[in-house]
Formats: C-alpha cells, structure tokens, sequence
C-alpha cells in the first residue's frame, strides 16, 4: 500500500510552529493534600481549558474521605501500588494498570490501605481543581512527609479546599 502525499516544504511555517507543554520529571507545584502528595502537571490554563493533570503519592494510610465533585469528571489511573476505590456504594481495590472514571455527582474516595505508597495520575475535565491544590494546598517541603491529616492546621486547610473546591462532603456507605 502506498499513499500520495503532497510535496510539504520541511520549513514551511505551519508545521513547525511550536505548543507542546512539557513538565519534566519531579517537576511542577508539588503540594500536601488528604494526607497525601500532588503534584499537578498541567492546569487549565496550559491546556487551553482542557483539563488538570495531577501525579499522586499516597502513603499507606492516604487519602481523601468520601466526596463527589457536582461540577467535574474525575479519571484515574494507577501506576503502582494498590488503592481502595469507593464508587457510591460500592468499593473495590485498583492495581496497577488499572483506570478509574468517576462521572461528577457519585460518591467517590480512595484510600491506601497497603503498607507501601501507592502512584497514580488523575485528572479533572473539566480542569480548575487543580489549580486550587496550587493555589490553597499546603506546599510540600522536600524530604519530609505530609502532616497527618488530624493536624489542626491540616483539617482547616481541607476543609478550606473543600469549599473552594464546590466539594460535597459525604458519610462512607453504611
């Protein structure tokens, strides 16, 4: 098979405009949040309003409790470990390799109830949550652990990302 293409010129100015948002590795605003480490890789702003990009740490024990975003989709995607997923009503344990969509308005949380740090990338779309993490979050200082979350000031400060963030706050399932 063979295709006919049109003669392009190598320089020609249209293909070699430049846009690509590149964030190395151990880059971008890194912050404590839910007991755990974001550091968000892509905001809206960058991505043209397209969506918030965010690479997760969360230590045994991590996580957020029960919520739902009423205004966005939240999509996960883990890369090591193993996380408790609750979806409404029903929980489930994610691996890695494992993608999670949870459509705004359901219940959701993970939470890592292993003995080892668990990785995964979420995102928001549309994007904006994760530019209150940058903006209210506590930054994360190198080399040292988040606070846990019963820390005063820790509990303050979530429930102020919380509110910002339009979060609905919710018992877990009975």
């Amino acid at each position: 098979m063979t295709f006919s293409l049109a003669e392009l010129h190598p320089d020609d100015p249209h293909w070699n405009k430049r846009g690509a948002l590149y964030v190395p590795s151990g880059q971008g605003p890194t912050v404590w949040s839910a007991g755990d480490v974001y550091t968000v890789k892509a905001t809206g702003a960058q991505t043209n309003g397209g969506f918030g990009f965010i690479e997760a740490t969360v230590p045994a024990g991590g996580g957020p409790i029960p919520h739902a975003h009423p205004d966005e989709d939240e999509t996960f995607y883990i890369l090591s470990g193993e996380l408790e997923f609750l979806d409404g009503d029903h929980i489930f344990t994610a691996v890695a390799g494992d993608f999670i969509y949870i459509p705004r308005g359901v219940r959701h949380r993970f939470t890592n109830k292993g003995n080892h740090a668990a990785k995964m990338i979420f995102m928001y779309t549309p994007p904006g949550l994760e530019q209150i993490f940058v903006d209210h979050a506590l930054p994360a200082r190198p080399g040292e652990a988040p606070p846990p979350v019963t820390d005063p000031e820790q509990i303050t400060r979530g429930e102020t990302l919380g509110r910002l963030m339009n979060s609905v706050i919710l018992p877990e399932p009975s």
